[in-house]
């Protein structure tokens, strides 16, 4: 198992070390090791575990659904289907925004149009020679 300084962490997770440490103290991140110097030192599962956390802050999940899914996944096997649960529900509100995304893209896409002919009967006729 690899470890990881908290730079080389910030790195390959994606989030600032300053986050790092926020996530830690609301309990985001837990039991995560200290090495001699009391320096903190991540491992392989932290990062797969920042890698959820990327993906679910990425997707809009507020921090207390992301601090509610995290209790959850330290609660086991018992948990299991509340977690599913939970997740379903963002994924529904994923999709909801997916869908408001794809509506204002195509406004945008006629926009692109509109203009796009506008600029050609605007554009000078190229000279012959």
């Amino acid at each position: 198992m690899s470890h990881y300084s908290p730079a080389e962490t910030a790195e390959k997770s994606g989030f600032s070390i300053d986050t790092l440490r926020y996530y830690e103290k609301i309990g985001l991140l837990s039991g995560i090791a200290r090495n001699a110097s009391g320096r903190r030192v991540f491992s392989d599962s932290d990062l797969q575990w920042l890698g959820m956390l990327r993906c679910l802050r990425g997707t809009g999940m507020p921090i207390a659904e992301m601090l509610r899914y995290s209790e959850l996944a330290r609660g086991g096997g018992e948990t299991v289907q509340e977690r599913l649960e939970l997740l379903q529900e963002h994924d529904r509100r994923v999709e909801e925004q997916i869908a408001t995304l794809r509506a204002q893209q195509e406004q945008i896409k006629t926009k692109i149009g509109y203009y796009r002919d506008a600029a050609a009967l605007c554009t000078p006729a190229t000279a012959s020679v």
